[in-house]
């Protein structure tokens, strides 16, 4: 059974645009993904979303929230299927999603999904919490005759596992930038011992961006100490490497400061 028999398809050009949010600082929204807003017929967005960039959207705009946060219910099968029924019902859907949707953010399974379905497909970038949240704690990812490359790598895999490439990172000078990391805090910091990585700076970045920023220093082996002390919880961006020497309590204020966050 073609599942297009499912779908009103009075609407002749259904479209999906894959749209990045940015970190968390509504003010770091593009104006390519405002434009996308203030066209959209339905927004569905993520669980980090500013509310204010649903503003840009018209009124009649349909908002849909579909947060993937402990306990809720929204399966990417489920969202997967709503974007094409919306599409088909209603005419442009845009997926609004945190950070960048083609780092880790599953852009792509959304839209090669719309596309089986016929829906004609657009990307829009968005600032990743990845390089966002380190440079608003005062911390460059690369900086001559410090670093000059970066890995950003997952904590959380499909199967829930961190990804083994942190241990090929580790054998590197590179700043490394873990996402979704703060359930194995145990397993980074065994990596990094076998590594003999234990005594590189380590900062971990909650809310980045957002006037709720925190942020913990120190070294690899003190990871879960780092996070105990300054009471630290998802979502967080975890960053190895020596330039966090960049980083301090100062810094931080002075960025937030600048961002008139505070």
């Amino acid at each position: 059974m073609n599942h297009l028999e499912h779908f009103n398809t009075l609407d002749p050009r259904p479209k999906l645009t894959v749209v990045g949010a940015g970190p968390g600082d509504p003010d770091l929204i593009t104006v390519k993904a405002i434009k996308a807003l203030q066209t959209a017929d339905v927004v569905l967005y993520d669980a980090l979303i500013s509310d204010e960039l649903l503003a840009y959207c018209k009124p009649e705009t349909e908002k849909i929230y579909v947060g993937k946060r402990p306990g809720e219910s929204h399966s990417q099968d489920a969202i997967n299927f709503m974007i094409v029924e919306k599409a088909y019902m209603y005419g442009h859907v845009v997926r609004l999603k945190g950070g960048d949707p083609f780092i880790f953010g599953r852009g792509m399974e959304e839209i090669e999904y719309a596309k089986s379905f016929g829906l004609e497909t657009a990307y829009v970038p968005g600032v990743s919490s990845s390089v966002a949240a380190a440079g608003y704690a005062g911390i460059p990812l690369t900086t001559r005759g410090v670093s000059e490359s970066f890995w950003i790598i997952t904590g959380t895999k499909t199967d829930g596992s961190l990804s083994q490439d942190l241990t090929l990172a580790l054998q590197s000078t590179a700043t490394i930038v873990i996402l979704m990391g703060m359930n194995k805090l145990a397993q980074i910091v065994s990596l990094c011992e076998t590594a003999g990585k234990e005594d590189l700076p380590v900062a971990i970045i909650q809310n980045g961006t957002t006037n709720n920023q925190k942020m913990g220093i120190g070294t690899a082996k003190n990871l879960e100490q780092i996070v105990k002390e300054n009471d630290l919880k998802n979502p967080a961006v975890i960053v190895i490497g020596e330039v966090v020497k960049f980083a301090n309590a100062e810094t931080l204020k002075e960025q937030l400061f600048n961002n008139n966050l505070i």
